[in-house]
């Protein structure tokens, strides 16, 4: 299944992998069919590392999210360049609506085993057009903000997800 992300800064499109990881993806997919991700920013960027959204709206407002999925990063893919993650806290098994996409090789971010420090992080998908545009958005000016670190300081807003 594909998506398209419309941004402030331009499109790009994602392949989700939902053979590999179905859980995550038709999570991901409500989201999207909900319009859930209609106007969120991109809340931090980090160079080298990635870049991620899913989770506020503009001027740093959390969006309440629906339950927390079990984490699949047990599924051999690798958060490669430009493969999509889902974002969770401490707890593996907390992911809701946050991703990343991933903007350089993050091997130490691989599943390693079922405990606490080897969970991991599970890719459920790849972006597959507008490499470019997550290029300008890794390269937007950052900085603090509502007590978050990283935050772009021009917000980059995802005005539009929706299936292709």
């Amino acid at each position: 299944m594909s998506l398209v992300f419309e941004t402030t800064l331009g499109n790009f499109e994602v392949e989700l992998f939902e053979k590999e990881a179905p859980i995550s993806a038709k999570n991901f997919l409500e989201y999207v069919d909900d319009g859930f991700f209609d106007g969120v920013i991109f809340h931090r960027v980090i160079p080298g590392f990635m870049i991620q959204g899913g989770g506020f709206e503009p001027g740093m407002k959390q969006k309440p999210t629906g339950a927390q999925i079990k984490n699949e990063a047990d599924n051999k893919l690798k958060n490669d360049k430009y493969t999509v993650a889902m974002a969770r806290t401490s707890d593996p098994h907390s992911a809701t609506a946050q991703f990343f996409i991933n903007i350089a090789n993050n091997d130490f971010l691989n599943h390693t085993g079922p405990n606490a420090q080897g969970w991991g992080y599970c890719v459920f998908g790849k972006v597959t057009g507008g490499t470019e545009v997550v290029d300008k958005i890794k390269g937007v000016k950052t900085g603090n903000r509502a007590g978050h670190q990283d935050v772009p300081a021009e917000d980059v807003i995802i005005e539009k997800a929706e299936v292709v």
